[in-house]
């Protein structure tokens, strides 16, 4: 129960890494407000779940960090843990991205994490043990062809959570990102179903032979979150079964 007693907010919570982390979260005694578009299956994705609470709610709505940070306090009387989860992706050629797909990459990955960032750290403050685990992105260090908005985003939340620990670090908060690489999720899984032989070379690309889990994630964000990091602090942690070591 490493997160006993605790109140966290997780972003894009009703697939993928979102969902696995919320339910590991509660499954080590934390509270969850669980976030997600309302199109998405947020209101379904954790029923039966004890200790996790649905918000169906796009965190680029006006004046959406506010409301998701005061739903949370309101529900468990407390915030310790903030985990900016909920991303987009897309490619585009630069000479073919629009500038709409281009501000909506930025305002989802970047521009929200830093908005819930800001409403969240008054609360963080009164915590014992405040924490910020921010997802990022292998791409956040390495590129690809047309991902020019998905690699500047990436690369967006590695500058600002080592910020966020420099300033916060007095207020006993600490900030991390992870570093997904090859991850089965919502937003790949389509893609590699479609072709088997896109997914089996991202595979191979991994030392140890095989795509992740959004359960390798959630295990590696719990300890971000829990007493067990609490002298780690503006770390990008690699969770990509060492797809990066070719680069």
């Amino acid at each position: 129960m490493r997160l006993k007693d605790r109140a966290a907010i997780v972003t894009g919570a009703a697939s993928g890494i979102g969902r696995a982390t919320a339910q590991l979260f509660a499954e080590e005694g934390a509270k969850v407000l669980a976030v997600d578009v309302p199109s998405s299956a947020i209101l379904t994705a954790h029923e039966g779940v004890p200790g996790i609470v649905p918000l169906a709610l796009s965190i680029i709505d006006p004046g959406a960090p506010d409301h998701i940070v005061g739903e949370a306090v309101a529900r468990f009387g407390r915030l310790d843990i903030l985990m900016n989860n909920a991303g987009v992706s897309g490619r585009q050629f630069i000479d073919q991205i629009t500038d709409e797909d281009w501000d909506r990459t930025m305002a989802v990955n970047v521009t929200a994490q830093m908005k819930l960032a800001r409403a969240a750290v008054p609360h963080l403050r009164q915590s014992p043990a405040g924490r910020i685990v921010n997802v990022a992105s292998v791409m956040a260090e390495g590129t690809d062809l047309g991902l020019s908005a998905y690699c500047a985003s990436k690369a967006g939340v590695a500058g600002l959570t080592r910020t966020l620990a420099l300033e916060l670090g007095r207020d006993n908060i600490t900030a991390n990102y992870l570093l997904p690489g090859a991850i089965e999720t919502g937003m790949t899984g389509p893609l590699w179903a479609a072709r088997p032989d896109v997914a089996d070379i991202w595979a191979k690309k991994s030392p140890l032979r095989r795509h992740g889990q959004p359960i390798d994630l959630a295990r590696a964000a719990l300890f971000l979150a829990s007493d067990d990091a609490a002298f780690i602090t503006g770390h990008g942690l690699n969770v990509d079964g060492g797809l990066m070591l070719r680069v």
